[in-house]
């Protein structure tokens, strides 16, 4: 780094360079996820993949309902509510998340047997993730104080190291053990207990508070009414590969859960740009600038569209460098779940307006109601039609999903800013349609490898005939985050 670099980075705001190092610890910990993805669907047979993935789903599901997601909601509101107290309220509502899940572990022991054949898991993989669900909500509360506080060394040194812990950890235990499966939870569970439990106990230490009564009280009345919410979102985004194993097989769930992890490789690119436009949509709403929304949102919009147009033409030689020939059926399940992607970005752009006027019941009830029908889309077409029929309804719940946002964001408009339009109809429908179009006649192209690298010759020259207004866009986004 130069020093005339190094003197701008230095006298950057601390809400920048924070920024800055929460994205790139964001992208290592997702790319070294990436990069050992082939390394364990190679140590791995599809079966024993599809089990693992089954494992994570349903710890994803189980930590809503154990922890009720309480390093979030009501955590990210009370220590600006509790400001002054806010070592005491942390250590206190992490308290209550401990009371919590040693409550589950006892209930779970009890009736081990049962739960074991509910879930398909057996008794160790169970300890192990009541034990993540402690280590990994006692990180993210003190995650969310870093992010506050702009204290970004520390978060992101140990984000890294654990992200490169992990899949050392599990590699080694993998090739040593004859259980593959609870050898890599196991090292997931290890990992996280020794690198997390110093700053769970740094928390305790500074709160010297394990139970307040007014301090669980507010957690709990906060963050129970919004489970249906949590676990319906979760439900949205893990219930199909659990489906897919009970009614289809490990294997199917093994070589989905590729497909499904390859495409959400996408949305570290929905988070990266929602964490620069949200706020700035915030200030405009405030403002009642609504005609400056659009104008950013349709290219950004655009962009979403293009990475995972992108994603889908090498869907085939993605699939081939991150799994065995096993796995290549899997080039079939890409494409629905990348453009849910789309749509995952796309229903953002319209909750921020439900999120800014408090309109939390509006933001649940779509949320249930595209899981609800997503369960019951997954129990009618995955037995009529395999698996891959899961990538479609995960698609059509989540254009359902955004269609509910929007409508809801049209009635809030109406109600408080005089029918005030923030998007053009004609325009989202134009970059959609355009967009699931072009996204299945990638697809089609897949049998035929001309057409397909023609296609995306094609695409390569529409972007460097473009480049000047790619670059400009990409200047605004950063002049965004000042």
């Amino acid at each position: 780094m130069s020093l005339s670099v190094y003197k701008r980075y230095k006298n950057m705001p601390v809400q920048i360079r924070a920024s800055f190092w929460f994205l790139i610890a964001s992208i290592l910990q997702k790319g070294i996820s990436v990069i050992t993805t082939p390394i364990f669907t190679r140590l791995l047979s599809t079966s024993e993949y599809g089990q693992f993935s089954v494992f994570v789903s349903w710890e994803n599901i189980l930590k809503v309902i154990v922890i009720l997601s309480l390093p979030w909601g009501v955590y990210e509101q009370g220590i600006v509510k509790f400001e002054e107290s806010r070592k005491t309220f942390t250590s206190s509502l992490l308290g209550l998340g401990s009371a919590l899940v040693l409550a589950w572990t006892g209930i779970y022991l009890l009736f081990r047997g049962s739960w074991n054949n509910l879930l398909g898991l057996t008794t160790p993989q169970m300890i192990a993730m009541l034990l993540m669900i402690w280590t990994s909500a006692g990180f993210n509360f003190w995650a969310i104080q870093q992010r506050v506080q702009y204290k970004y060394r520390a978060l992101a040194l140990l984000t890294v190291l654990t992200s490169i812990a992990k899949p050392t950890v599990g590699i080694i235990l993998v090739l040593t053990c004859s259980d593959k499966v609870t050898a890599r939870i196991i090292g997931l569970a290890a990992v996280e207990l020794v690198i997390y439990l110093s700053v769970i106990a740094k928390q305790f230490a500074e709160g010297k508070q394990f139970f307040s009564a007014e301090i669980w009280k507010y957690g709990l009345w906060f963050n129970i009414p919004l489970i249906p919410h949590y676990l319906s979102q979760t439900v949205l985004n893990s219930a199909d590969r659990i489906m897919i194993k009970k009614m289809v097989g490990a294997s199917e769930a093994g070589i989905y859960s590729l497909a499904y992890s390859i495409s959400l490789i996408m949305t570290l690119v929905n988070t990266a740009l929602l964490q620069t436009v949200g706020p700035w949509v915030y200030q405009r709403i405030k403002a009642k600038e609504f005609s400056r929304i659009s104008k950013i949102a349709y290219p950004v919009l655009v962009g979403v569209a293009a990475v995972n147009l992108i994603l889908i033409a090498f869907a085939p030689e993605a699939v081939r460098i991150f799994a065995p020939a096993k796995y290549y059926p899997a080039i079939w399940v890409i494409p629905p779940v990348a453009m849910s992607v789309y749509f995952m970005f796309m229903y953002s752009l319209f909750a921020n307006i439900e999120f800014y006027y408090e309109k939390t019941k509006m933001i649940s009830a779509a949320t249930m109601v595209g899981a609800g029908l997503n369960l019951i889309l997954n129990y009618i077409f995955i037995r009529q039609f395999g698996y891959y029929a899961a990538g479609y309804t995960t698609l059509f719940c989540y254009i359902l999903y955004a269609l509910m946002h929007y409508l809801f964001m049209r009635s809030i408009m109406k109600d408080y800013e005089n029918g005030t339009k923030v998007y053009s109809v004609r325009v989202l429908l134009g970059i959609t349609v355009a967009f699931i179009i072009a996204g299945f006649l990638l697809m089609l192209t897949y049998n035929y490898p001309i057409v397909r690298y023609s296609c995306i010759a094609v695409g390569i020259v529409i972007i460097v005939i473009m480049r000047k207004r790619i670059m400009n866009l990409i200047k605004t986004m950063v002049e965004m985050r000042k």
